[in-house]
Protein backbone atom coordinates (compact mmCIF):
# COMPACT_ATOMS: atom_id res chain seq x y z
CA UNK A 1 0.00 0.00 0.00
CA UNK A 2 0.81 3.54 -0.45
CA UNK A 3 0.75 7.18 1.29
CA UNK A 4 0.21 8.95 -2.20
CA UNK A 5 -0.23 12.51 -1.42
CA UNK A 6 -0.81 13.83 -5.18
CA UNK A 7 -1.66 11.64 -8.24
CA UNK A 8 -0.06 13.19 -11.46
CA UNK A 9 -2.11 12.04 -14.70
CA UNK A 10 -1.31 12.56 -18.43
CA UNK A 11 -4.40 13.41 -20.28
CA UNK A 12 -5.07 12.28 -24.01
CA UNK A 13 -5.25 8.58 -23.51
CA UNK A 14 -5.27 8.92 -19.94
CA UNK A 15 -8.20 10.43 -18.61
CA UNK A 16 -9.10 12.23 -21.98
CA UNK A 17 -11.06 10.17 -24.84
CA UNK A 18 -10.36 11.54 -27.93
CA UNK A 19 -9.56 8.28 -30.12
CA UNK A 20 -5.63 9.22 -30.64
CA UNK A 21 -6.47 12.37 -32.93
CA UNK A 22 -3.09 13.84 -31.76
CA UNK A 23 -1.39 11.32 -33.18
CA UNK A 24 -3.43 10.21 -35.86
CA UNK A 25 -3.20 14.56 -36.93
CA UNK A 26 0.81 14.00 -36.32
CA UNK A 27 0.63 10.97 -38.85
CA UNK A 28 -1.18 13.18 -41.49
CA UNK A 29 0.94 16.19 -41.28
CA UNK A 30 4.17 14.13 -41.75
CA UNK A 31 2.54 11.99 -44.54
CA UNK A 32 1.19 15.29 -45.81
CA UNK A 33 5.41 16.30 -46.98
CA UNK A 34 5.57 12.28 -48.45
CA UNK A 35 6.12 9.96 -46.14
CA UNK A 36 3.69 6.85 -45.51
CA UNK A 37 3.76 6.41 -42.19
CA UNK A 38 1.39 4.45 -40.31
CA UNK A 39 -0.15 4.87 -36.79
CA UNK A 40 1.72 2.44 -35.22
CA UNK A 41 5.13 4.20 -35.99
CA UNK A 42 3.65 7.55 -35.20
CA UNK A 43 2.88 6.29 -31.84
CA UNK A 44 6.15 4.55 -30.91
CA UNK A 45 8.28 7.28 -31.35
CA UNK A 46 5.58 10.12 -30.79
CA UNK A 47 3.59 9.52 -27.62
CA UNK A 48 3.58 11.18 -24.38
CA UNK A 49 6.18 14.13 -26.34
CA UNK A 50 5.78 17.42 -26.92
CA UNK A 51 4.86 17.58 -30.00
CA UNK A 52 7.27 19.56 -32.10
CA UNK A 53 9.87 17.21 -30.22
CA UNK A 54 7.60 14.04 -31.39
CA UNK A 55 7.91 15.22 -34.91
CA UNK A 56 11.99 15.36 -34.30
CA UNK A 57 11.83 12.19 -33.00
CA UNK A 58 9.70 10.67 -35.51
CA UNK A 59 11.43 11.75 -38.27
CA UNK A 60 15.01 10.64 -36.90
CA UNK A 61 13.74 7.22 -36.71
CA UNK A 62 12.93 6.85 -40.26
CA UNK A 63 16.36 6.56 -40.70
CA UNK A 64 15.90 8.72 -44.03
CA UNK A 65 19.36 10.31 -45.49
CA UNK A 66 17.61 13.50 -45.97
CA UNK A 67 17.24 16.18 -43.54
CA UNK A 68 13.93 16.95 -43.40
CA UNK A 69 13.05 20.27 -41.50
CA UNK A 70 10.12 19.90 -38.41
CA UNK A 71 9.20 23.25 -38.44
CA UNK A 72 7.09 23.55 -41.24
CA UNK A 73 5.49 20.32 -40.19
CA UNK A 74 5.03 21.41 -36.57
CA UNK A 75 3.16 24.94 -38.12
CA UNK A 76 0.75 22.70 -40.25
CA UNK A 77 0.16 19.95 -37.49
CA UNK A 78 -1.26 23.29 -34.70
CA UNK A 79 -3.70 24.28 -37.61
CA UNK A 80 -4.49 20.70 -38.60
CA UNK A 81 -5.06 19.61 -34.84
CA UNK A 82 -6.84 23.15 -33.57
CA UNK A 83 -9.82 22.45 -36.55
CA UNK A 84 -10.03 18.63 -35.37
CA UNK A 85 -10.51 19.29 -32.14
CA UNK A 86 -12.75 22.01 -32.41
CA UNK A 87 -15.20 19.46 -34.25
CA UNK A 88 -14.07 16.77 -32.18
CA UNK A 89 -16.57 15.15 -29.10
CA UNK A 90 -14.16 14.81 -25.95
CA UNK A 91 -14.79 12.79 -23.21
CA UNK A 92 -13.48 11.34 -20.74
CA UNK A 93 -13.53 7.44 -20.26
CA UNK A 94 -16.02 6.03 -18.45
CA UNK A 95 -15.74 5.86 -14.69
CA UNK A 96 -12.47 8.48 -14.67
CA UNK A 97 -14.27 11.46 -13.31
CA UNK A 98 -15.88 8.76 -10.52
CA UNK A 99 -12.39 7.53 -9.75
CA UNK A 100 -10.73 11.18 -9.43
CA UNK A 101 -13.69 11.69 -7.02
CA UNK A 102 -12.69 8.57 -4.88
CA UNK A 103 -9.25 10.01 -4.66
CA UNK A 104 -10.02 13.12 -3.62
CA UNK A 105 -12.29 11.60 -1.03
CA UNK A 106 -8.93 9.94 0.42
CA UNK A 107 -7.18 13.50 0.52
CA UNK A 108 -5.24 13.22 -2.62
CA UNK A 109 -4.80 15.71 -4.78
CA UNK A 110 -5.05 15.49 -8.54
CA UNK A 111 -2.89 17.34 -11.28
CA UNK A 112 -3.28 16.88 -15.02
CA UNK A 113 -0.35 16.95 -17.19
CA UNK A 114 0.32 17.16 -21.30
CA UNK A 115 2.08 17.49 -23.98
CA UNK A 116 -0.15 20.13 -25.19
CA UNK A 117 0.36 23.16 -25.18
CA UNK A 118 -2.33 25.52 -22.65
CA UNK A 119 -4.58 26.20 -25.87
CA UNK A 120 -5.26 22.82 -26.39
CA UNK A 121 -5.30 21.27 -23.00
CA UNK A 122 -7.71 23.56 -21.61
CA UNK A 123 -9.78 23.27 -24.90
CA UNK A 124 -10.41 19.71 -24.43
CA UNK A 125 -11.18 20.10 -20.06
CA UNK A 126 -13.96 22.69 -21.56
CA UNK A 127 -15.51 20.49 -24.00
CA UNK A 128 -15.54 18.11 -21.33
CA UNK A 129 -16.90 20.55 -18.65
CA UNK A 130 -13.70 19.89 -16.41
CA UNK A 131 -12.99 23.12 -13.49
CA UNK A 132 -10.22 23.47 -11.85
CA UNK A 133 -11.01 22.89 -8.03
CA UNK A 134 -13.58 19.98 -9.08
CA UNK A 135 -12.22 17.44 -10.76
CA UNK A 136 -8.63 18.44 -10.78
CA UNK A 137 -6.65 20.92 -8.42
CA UNK A 138 -3.67 21.94 -10.77
CA UNK A 139 -2.72 21.61 -14.70
CA UNK A 140 0.69 21.72 -16.03
CA UNK A 141 1.45 22.05 -19.71
CA UNK A 142 4.33 21.67 -22.39
CA UNK A 143 4.00 25.54 -22.33
CA UNK A 144 4.65 25.77 -18.92
CA UNK A 145 8.53 24.53 -18.55
CA UNK A 146 11.18 24.31 -20.44
CA UNK A 147 12.15 20.57 -20.76
CA UNK A 148 9.58 18.10 -22.10
CA UNK A 149 9.01 14.25 -21.32
CA UNK A 150 10.47 12.13 -20.17
CA UNK A 151 12.22 14.61 -18.08
CA UNK A 152 10.38 15.37 -15.05
CA UNK A 153 9.92 19.04 -15.01
CA UNK A 154 6.11 18.89 -15.15
CA UNK A 155 5.64 16.62 -12.24
CA UNK A 156 8.44 19.21 -10.27
CA UNK A 157 5.64 22.07 -11.70
CA UNK A 158 2.74 20.16 -9.91
CA UNK A 159 4.42 19.31 -6.84
CA UNK A 160 5.38 23.03 -6.43
CA UNK A 161 1.66 23.96 -7.58
CA UNK A 162 0.28 22.16 -4.98
CA UNK A 163 2.72 22.15 -1.96
CA UNK A 164 4.06 18.63 -2.36
CA UNK A 165 7.47 18.43 -1.16
CA UNK A 166 8.47 14.22 -1.04
CA UNK A 167 8.28 12.88 -4.27
CA UNK A 168 8.16 9.20 -3.11
CA UNK A 169 4.24 10.11 -2.31
CA UNK A 170 3.69 10.85 -5.60
CA UNK A 171 1.79 8.48 -8.16
CA UNK A 172 2.06 9.24 -11.85
CA UNK A 173 0.04 7.56 -14.62
CA UNK A 174 -0.16 7.19 -17.99
CA UNK A 175 -0.89 5.52 -21.18
CA UNK A 176 2.58 6.11 -22.92
CA UNK A 177 6.04 4.49 -22.08
CA UNK A 178 7.33 8.18 -21.65
CA UNK A 179 4.76 8.70 -19.21
CA UNK A 180 6.31 6.16 -16.98
CA UNK A 181 9.33 7.22 -17.59
CA UNK A 182 8.87 11.05 -16.84
CA UNK A 183 7.52 9.16 -13.27
CA UNK A 184 10.83 7.16 -12.30
CA UNK A 185 12.77 10.21 -13.58
CA UNK A 186 10.74 12.21 -10.68
CA UNK A 187 11.10 9.56 -8.35
CA UNK A 188 7.76 8.96 -7.90
CA UNK A 189 6.64 6.50 -5.84
CA UNK A 190 4.04 4.95 -8.14
CA UNK A 191 4.24 4.75 -11.47
CA UNK A 192 1.20 3.16 -13.21
CA UNK A 193 0.73 2.44 -17.14
CA UNK A 194 -3.17 1.74 -18.70
CA UNK A 195 -3.54 0.41 -21.82
CA UNK A 196 -6.91 3.21 -22.71
CA UNK A 197 -4.23 4.92 -25.06
CA UNK A 198 -0.87 5.28 -27.20
CA UNK A 199 0.72 1.85 -26.07
CA UNK A 200 -0.09 -1.74 -25.35
CA UNK A 201 -0.13 -3.58 -21.83
CA UNK A 202 3.68 -5.39 -23.42
CA UNK A 203 4.60 -2.07 -24.12
CA UNK A 204 3.90 -0.48 -20.63
CA UNK A 205 5.31 -3.38 -19.13
CA UNK A 206 8.63 -2.40 -20.67
CA UNK A 207 8.88 0.80 -19.03
CA UNK A 208 8.55 -1.68 -15.98
CA UNK A 209 5.45 0.60 -13.86
CA UNK A 210 4.36 -0.41 -10.72
CA UNK A 211 0.95 -1.04 -12.13
CA UNK A 212 -0.85 -1.87 -15.27
CA UNK A 213 -3.96 -1.38 -15.30
CA UNK A 214 -6.77 -1.79 -18.22
CA UNK A 215 -8.40 0.98 -16.78
CA UNK A 216 -8.26 3.95 -14.20
CA UNK A 217 -10.96 2.91 -12.49
CA UNK A 218 -8.94 0.07 -10.65
CA UNK A 219 -6.36 2.62 -9.54
CA UNK A 220 -8.64 3.20 -6.10
CA UNK A 221 -7.90 -0.40 -5.49
CA UNK A 222 -4.00 -0.05 -5.19
CA UNK A 223 -4.29 2.96 -2.68
CA UNK A 224 -4.14 3.22 1.15
CA UNK A 225 -6.89 4.86 3.46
Amino acid sequence: MHNIELAVFDMAGTVVNENNVVYKTLQKAINKTGHKLDLDFVLEHGAGKEKHQAIKDILNALNDSKEQASEPIFEDFKKLLDNAYHELNVTSFEGVEQMLTQLKSKKIKIALNTGYNRAIAELLLQKMNWKQGEQYDALVTANDVVEGRPHPAMIYKAMQLLKITNSNNVLKAGDSIIDIEEGKNAQCGVTVGVTTGAHTEDQLKSAQPTYVLSSLTELPNYLAG
